[in-house]
């Protein structure tokens, strides 16, 4: 199997150039290529030699690969389905992965895949329910990002897609310094959030080394009620994730967020709002409760929409800034909790 360029280092392209015949400063010139201009070949690296770039598609893979399907929302979310092979142990598996842009007047945000499946196995969610199919490389992650049609126009990105991104740590941090580096997308780590279940100790670990944002799924306050919904509660305790965020400074740049998904009847009275106050008392965050849509044999409905309202001013009155987020591409399967690779039409 080639190598990918795709989210490779100005240094390693120096050897990649080097081990090509290439000069040295044209590890410079692949980097610009393949993050500033964003080629998808290597025939548009016209600073190459027309015999150095025949010894680079011999030698090497430039990482991007077409999307397999799209499918256009009546919003106008766009949902964008990629095959992927992924190592399992010893094993190559196939999969597919989604991922979504989400257009919000001069917005336009990409909501990436980290994992095909996933090994959380929440409950209400169509990801988990699949299983776990491998991890994403950092050239799988990037090439969500170049090859499709909106990739010029993207401000914004969240790790919210397919998988549990701190269960694939340093790949995601590989595709996270190729956006963020000046040789790279070249991207504030303000416009980039994670999102995470919360596995410790890398979640340290990302607090440590990266300034993007942090969402973290939360969906009930209790441990019990929440380790029904989500085992990884047994692993990773929400109040301890919850102390660790408090050893650090949310009050400048980076920011956190709690994702909270509505269940009618089962998290959304006043106890679980008291609740959620308590836990994140002392802590410059926002609350971000999420309709929740409706999936196959999962007892629960979401909660009305009066519910909501008198739960999103429960956390307010004492404090708490939350909101309420609007659902986008539930009718092509592109919302929260209902991506699982196989839903993509296309267009």
């Amino acid at each position: 199997m080639k190598v990918c360029l795709l989210g490779k280092t100005p240094s390693e392209l120096k050897e990649i150039a080097l081990a090509a015949g290439l000069p040295a400063f044209a590890g410079k010139q692949l980097a610009r290529w393949l993050y500033v201009r964003r080629v998808h070949s290597f025939e548009e690296m016209t600073d190459i030699s027309k015999k150095g770039r025949e010894t680079l598609a011999r030698m090497f893979d430039l990482g991007v690969t077409p999307p397999q399907g799209r499918a256009v929302s009546a919003d106008g979310t766009c949902k964008y389905l990629f095959p992927v092979s992924c190592r399992v142990g010893s094993a190559v598996e196939s999969s597919a992965v989604e991922s979504v842009v989400i257009p919000d007047a001069d917005r336009k945000t990409l909501c990436v895949s980290s994992q095909a499946g996933c090994k959380m196995g929440c409950k209400f969610c169509m990801t988990g329910r699949q299983g776990f199919h491998g991890n994403l490389t950092a050239a799988q992650i990037l090439n969500q990002f170049v090859s499709i049609q909106e990739s010029q126009e993207l401000t914004n990105a969240v790790f919210m897609g397919m998988g549990e991104p701190l269960d694939n740590f340093e790949e995601v941090m590989r595709a996270i310094e190729v956006l963020t580096a000046d040789w790279g997308f070249a991207w504030s780590p303000k416009r980039i959030t994670l999102s995470t279940i919360g596995v410790l100790p890398k979640l340290r670990r990302y607090l440590d080394e990266c300034k993007c944002h942090l969402a973290v799924s939360v969906h009930n306050p209790f441990a019990d009620e929440r380790e029904s919904m989500m085992p990884a509660q047994r692993a990773w305790a929400l109040r301890d994730i919850i102390d660790l965020i408090k050893q650090y400074d949310f009050t400048g740049q980076r920011r956190v967020s709690f994702e909270y998904t509505m269940f009618a009847g089962f998290n959304d009275d006043k106890r679980h709002a008291d609740a959620l106050v308590r836990l994140l008392t002392g802590l410059e965050c926002r609350v971000n409760l999420i309709r929740f849509h409706k999936i196959p044999d999962f007892p629960y409905d979401t909660s009305p929409d009066a519910v909501m309202e008198r739960f999103q001013e429960r956390l307010s009155s004492h404090g708490v800034t939350c909101t309420i987020r609007s659902s986008r591409g539930e009718d092509i399967l592109a919302a929260c909790g209902l991506l699982a690779g196989q839903n993509s039409q296309q267009s």
